[in-house]
């Protein structure tokens, strides 16, 4: 296997809206990220993925771009991110940003010509249909409630939108959109960015024909997963391979929805001819419900271990993983998985950070930073969580009560909290009021407290870190094998890294309570070398095992 710095990196992302205010306005900006570089040097992280920046609307928080070669007004300048460039670099950080280009904002520039008249050039530039029994042209939805379609009065068409209305789909198959991208992307490049994270790459490529989609039982729409992995995706991004990402020391990652391990041969293969690795969601969707992600039901170990263990079987030597639990989209895993202790959190990315990929940390998963409890919809900013609320209790398809709790375990503004700096007011974000609220636990949860606490989750994050990217382990940790063992096991994950004649042995027991197993004779060891752990009594090595509550342990054999 080729050996590349970028399968040896740790990433760290930021969403900068919650990260840290320098100028008291409640939202969060570059000059915070400057601010804090050394914090993120100091946990030993190498590359920095930032959401967007660029200037927005921000109907979407910032997933709505109305132009890509501009900072946000709230975030700062065009001078700023140079100088977080020039900083980030002169401490050994890589930049990588957030490419968004399935969709614009209705307020870029294109649209608003787009949409002036159906004979304008950029009309295209677009996804325009007419309407199908003065209806829209299929019964898609979008991932935001409602349909996908929306009516154009001065045209009198529909645009296509999978989020927001404010978030209309560039056509892909137009070849001036795609040049346009590509030109847009080396713009970025010239200017010393060091990669792309590519935001809903996968639905790029739309299906031809645009047929309705298969629609479940208790839907109001199809089921959008028609919607991915189109049949030009590939080409598209072969070609944006050429054109832009062959050209420069890039890594890059693509954020597929609905895909397939074969599908993730194709993007991320080691020929690279399209992307260095993507993003797949199947392992945090396990908990989603029969007919969409707000439900509570805990997620199968089991489960998870067959799933995760067939990505990293499958993708061995012919693809990369990115390996993660955690990002802006998602709920705090230490309160999905876990039970909101900072054990559960070491056990959950010790777990996750001896696999064989590029492990991503999203910002405050290195403290423990946990789900938080917003006692109303009012509370919320998330456009999905508000939108899904008054949409299935309006149709009566949920109760209130019961929807809220939901979307309280579920909601992605669960991940966009702000970051818990110290036990100041705000959780020291800000001097402001807040753009969203600050979890009440930041008096017990914050850096301030853990940065030199050597039981803290931040210094157990370091030292995982540090062993993936400097130590005599890294390279079994980075590119070994990976084997699982107990795969029925309800309560205990463990597995095995090996490469050539060195191995590590990773055992988490998954439960709040104190479980025993037994581990195959092979295994055993006399005074194997102990890599890392959680709890302070470590477990002797033998066939008849008994480990504590969340307690996780890695061994050389």
């Amino acid at each position: 296997m080729n050996k590349t710095w970028w399968k040896e990196s740790v990433v760290y992302q930021i969403y900068p809206r919650s990260f840290c205010d320098t100028n008291g306005d409640g939202i969060g900006d570059i000059r915070g990220i400057i601010r804090k570089l050394d914090y993120l040097k100091r946990l030993g992280i190498n590359v920095i993925w930032l959401s967007p920046v660029y200037k927005s609307p921000n109907d979407d928080n910032g997933y709505d771009i109305s132009d890509y070669q501009a900072i946000m007004d709230e975030f700062g300048t065009m001078s700023d991110f140079d100088e977080l460039l020039l900083e980030a670099h002169a401490r050994g950080l890589r930049i990588v940003m957030d490419l968004v280009v399935n969709h614009t904002s209705d307020e870029h520039a294109w649209f608003v010509e787009s949409r002036s008249s159906r004979e304008n050039e950029k009309r295209d530039y677009y996804i325009w249909r007419e309407a199908k029994d003065g209806k829209e042209p299929n019964n898609w939805g979008s991932y935001f409630s409602g349909s996908a379609w929306e009516w154009d009065k001065t045209t009198q068409m529909y645009y296509l939108h999978f989020f927001s209305k404010k978030q209309p789909d560039l056509n892909w198959a137009n070849p001036v959109v795609r040049e346009k991208v590509f030109e847009m992307m080396t713009w970025w490049c010239e200017k010393g960015i060091d990669g792309f994270r590519m935001d809903v790459i996968s639905m790029i490529s739309k299906p031809e024909g645009f047929p309705d989609a298969p629609k479940k039982e208790g839907m109001l729409y199809g089921d959008n997963a028609i919607t991915c992995n189109g049949p030009h995706v590939h080409e598209y991004l072969q070609e944006m391979n050429r054109e832009v990402l062959s050209r420069y020391d890039l890594v890059t990652v693509g954020e597929c929805a609905g895909v397939t391990v074969e599908e993730a041969k194709k993007y991320a293969n080691a020929q690279g001819s399209e992307l260095n690795m993507v993003f797949q969601f199947e392992h945090v969707g396990l908990d989603a419900g029969t007919v969409d992600k707000w439900d509570k039901t805990p997620m199968s170990l089991p489960a998870l271990k067959e799933n995760l263990t067939k990505w990293q079987k499958e993708l061995d030597e012919v693809a990369w993983n990115s390996i993660f639990f955690c990002n802006h989209d998602q709920p705090r895993v230490v309160s999905r998985l876990g039970d909101d202790s900072a054990v559960s959190a070491k056990c959950i990315a010790t777990m996750l950070h001896f696999m064989q990929g590029t492990p991503y940390i999203y910002q405050g998963e290195e403290l423990g930073m946990t789900n938080c409890s917003f006692g109303s919809i009012d509370n919320f900013r998330d456009i999905e969580s508000i939108n899904a609320y008054y949409e299935l209790t309006e149709a009566g398809l949920r109760q209130p009560e019961e929807l809220l709790s939901c979307i309280e375990y579920k909601s992605r503004d669960n991940a966009r909290t702000p970051m818990q700096w110290s036990d100041e007011e705000n959780a020291g974000f800000t001097t402001g009021n807040p753009w969203i609220m600050v979890n009440p636990n930041y008096t017990e949860i914050n850096a301030k407290k853990q940065l030199d606490d050597p039981d803290s989750v931040f210094c157990f994050y370091k030292k995982l870190i540090t062993l993936r990217r400097n130590s005599k382990w890294s390279d079994v940790i980075v590119y070994g094998r990976y084997d699982l063992i107990l795969p029925e096991d309800e309560k205990i994950f463990a597995y095995i890294r090996t490469l050539e004649d060195r191995k590590l042995l990773i055992l988490c027991n998954f439960s709040q309570e104190k479980e025993k197993f037994r581990l195959p004779c092979e295994l055993i060891s006399a005074q194997p070398e102990i890599l890392i752990q959680n709890t302070e009594n470590v477990p002797e090595l033998r066939e008849d095992m008994e480990m504590e509550a969340w307690q996780a342990v890695v061994y050389e054999l």
